[in-house]
């Protein structure tokens, strides 16, 4: 096996290494390359090396990560005239990122813990005092005798496994395990699983939180070539081998062409024309930076550098067909334009990034990694079995104690079997052409120069969605609440959306600025939600963005040259959000009914342009978190440009990012009967996981993750 995965990445690092060879080579030598068609035989060629070198700070832990990016990019543009007045125009890139092999011990093969007592699970006492203790991997409720034999050391209390024997069995013989059970392993509700190595993981969530009274879970955080526990392909991510994650463009998807395409215009007549642009490429509709409203019809790569890159760089281009009816003026406009985009490409969604890499967008790819490891393995589950009033007098009956000898209200970590909890299937779509995106866009300019579109569009949600289902394999389930659980077990899936929206920007001579303004309308978006059955609903969802740019003479930079303020707002509303109180908490949605996040750029020219300073500030007023990216831009000469920056997160409150995660949903007596639940719902019993991450936002899941930067981008 060994020697077969050794195989396939020099394989692939040959094939890099083959074709970088022969871009460079080309850019080199362009008047040798072929001629296709009848047009212009000379080759327009740009060859482009950049490399970026990322240091971070430390995380949550305590623990300085170091080195987090060491990318080298070479890119090749590539333009010509071809027969027919047809252009031809493709963009070559390929990566390697050192740091998996220069930083191994957070990014590569040495990531994660080295024993399994590194990994600490809450048991949480809230009504005694607010008392929290751990117990390691594989340490949890449900542990069977053997060096796994943690389940008593917490709380202190005599008798070990009797009390899991007590809580399990109903009060059976205590002593006697369920049939089946070997050494070292573990079983919840009379399912037994092997213990797994307890090397290679971190705590979900722990870069950016400390322990909340959640539902933490281990996530392995290996390249999948050395771990492949929890490695399942979410959409182009989160099944990579090591030589994978360095060259991430060289996959079964041809990632290194970032665009290749042929256009032409037609005359049809009458001042109108017809513009056809097809092959692959990025289509942008919207006219904002940094989130999107509009511009949704290319997936993006967040891996790349989290929302902090430029759109350009990290959109995902896609197989498309665009045809532009361009029908000129009239008497009201200046300009009008009819154009239509069909995505004949197969579906890809966000790339939101592989556990155990720098850019995990939201942790959102370290929580799916971890639940499909605990669908496929069993594991341990922080704070999850609740020893309430009933559970904890059945104990003391089981195991011969005075009745209020145990706490009343406790949390205990559980050990889980496999096929229990967590993800078990992602349904990607397959192609078809059912499943293809088309949108159509009228777009014009006013006689007084307004420009402005209106929009149209279906296509697959970029982002996820878990739906928990029936989970029958439990055989407690089949008695309880009609023979189904909905608890925290899921399947991935890809809605179908629709959108329509618009956009417009105008110029205010008054103001001396400009102003963009888009707008988008959504149906088809589902949302985790804590109070419907299977935990997620579909909502309407409204988004827009204003925004200002104006250029002002600030003395103190520039007395001869303006500096560039531009500001945007955006503002997400939910319809028929869901929220309620239960009697620990709220539950519903964790995602905000209505969000504001600003943005502002102060971008300044001097030295001739030669030398760009600017400074980049985000606020997400509802997580309360802030972002700060300053940055120098120093061109040196035509072809070298040297970049130096930092980013610089925080967050304020984050005690509001918690939120229920459905532990009050399961159906499993006697150890989860709450005796507060005498109504319908959940109780709202909260912690920073898993839906956290939603309430945080981007900023608020990467406010531990400041770093510093350097770019050297030379043109050839």
């Amino acid at each position: 096996m060994q020697k077969h995965e050794n195989q396939r990445e020099w394989r692939q690092k040959a094939l890099a290494a083959i074709i970088l060879t022969a871009l460079a080579a080309g850019a080199a030598r362009a008047d040798d390359l072929p001629a296709l068609g009848d047009g212009d035989d000379s080759w327009r060629v740009d060859v482009i090396y950049e490399n970026a070198t990322h240091y971070r700070g430390k995380d949550d832990t305590g623990h300085e990560v170091g080195l987090s990016k060491f990318r080298n990019t070479l890119q090749v543009e590539l333009d010509k005239k071809l027969a027919s007045d047809w252009d031809f125009h493709a963009i070559l890139r390929g990566t390697f990122d050192g740091v998996y092999r220069l930083n191994d011990d957070e990014f590569g093969r040495k990531a994660g813990s080295r024993r399994a007592s590194d990994l600490q699970f809450e048991n949480t006492v809230s009504k005694s005092g607010g008392i929290v203790t751990t117990v390691p991997w594989g340490g949890g409720l449900g542990a069977n005798g053997g060096p796994w034999n943690q389940a008593t050391a917490p709380f202190g209390y005599p008798g070990g496994n009797e009390l899991v024997q007590a809580i399990y069995n109903g009060g059976a013989t205590v002593g006697v395990m369920p049939p089946g059970l070997v050494a070292n392993t573990a079983f919840v509700n009379g399912s037994a699983f092997s213990v797994q190595s307890g090397v290679g993981l971190r705590m979900l969530g722990d870069r950016w939180h400390g322990p909340d009274g959640g539902v933490a879970i281990a996530v392995p955080v290996r390249p999948c070539d050395s771990d492949k526990r929890g490695c399942r392909d979410f959409g182009g991510y989160g099944d990579k081998d090591r030589s994978e994650l360095e060259a991430p463009e060289f996959n079964d998807r041809l990632d290194f062409i970032r665009e290749a395409y042929v256009k032409k215009t037609f005359n049809i007549g009458d001042d109108t024309s017809f513009f056809l642009k097809l092959g692959r490429q990025q289509v942008v509709w919207g006219r904002t930076d940094l989130f999107r409203v509009l511009d949704v019809i290319n997936p993006v790569d967040y891996s790349r550098n989290n929302i902090y890159d430029e759109l350009q760089d990290i959109r995902i281009p896609m197989w498309i067909a665009q045809g532009e009816f361009r029908f000129g003026s009239s008497e009201l406009m200046q300009d009008r334009n009819l154009s239509f985009i069909w995505n004949f490409d197969k579906f890809r969604p966000n790339n939101l990034g592989q556990c155990g890499t720098a850019n995990v967008m939201l942790d959102a790819g370290c929580f799916f990694r971890g639940m499909a490891s605990l669908w496929d393995n069993g594991g341990t589950v922080a704070n999850f079995a609740h020893l309430s009033d009933g559970s904890a007098t059945l104990a003391e009956i089981g195991m011969g104690m005075p009745i209020g000898t145990l706490p009343r209200d406790m949390w205990l970590a559980t050990n889980f079997g496999p096929g229990q909890i967590g993800i078990r299937k992602v349904h990607l779509p397959s192609w078809s052409l059912s499943n293809t995106q088309f949108g159509v866009k009228f777009e014009g300019v006013t006689q007084g120069g307004l420009n402005f579109s209106v929009n149209a569009l279906t296509y697959r949600s970029q982002l996820p969605s878990l739906h928990a289902f029936n989970n029958a394999q439990n055989p407690f389930v089949a008695s309880q609440k009609g023979g189904s659980s909905h608890l925290i077990a899921f399947d991935m899936h890809f809605p179908r959306v629709n959108l329509i929206g618009g956009s417009m920007d105008f110029q205010s001579e008054t103001l001396g600025a400009a102003f963009r303004l888009e707008g988008a309308f959504t149906k088809g978006e589902e949302f985790v939600n804590t109070a419907r059955p299977k935990l997620y609903s579909e909502n309407k969802v409204f988004r827009s963005v204003i925004g200002i740019d104006r250029p002002t003479f600030i003395p103190f930079i520039s007395e001869s040259r303006t500096t560039l303020i531009s500001a945007q707002l955006f503002y997400q509303h939910i319809f028929d959000h869901e929220e309620h109180r239960g009697p620990l908490g709220k539950y519903g949605m964790p995602d905000w009914k209505d969000n504001f996040i600003g943005t502002l750029l102060i971008k300044a020219m001097l030295m001739n342009d030669r030398l760009s300073p600017q400074l980049v500030m985000a606020r997400d007023f509802k997580a309360h978190a802030w972002a700060v990216a300053p940055q120098v831009e120093w061109s040196l000469s035509d072809n070298l440009k040297l970049t130096l920056g930092a980013n610089i997160k925080d967050r304020s409150n984050d005690d509001r990012w918690a939120w229920n995660d459905c532990r009050d949903c399961n159906p499993y007596p006697p150890y989860t009967a709450y005796d507060e639940h005498t109504g319908p719902g959940p109780l709202g019993l909260s912690g920073l996981e898993p839906v956290g991450r939603f309430r945080a936002g981007p900023i608020g899941a990467a406010w531990r993750e400041d770093e510093a930067y350097f770019y050297l981008r030379y043109k050839f």
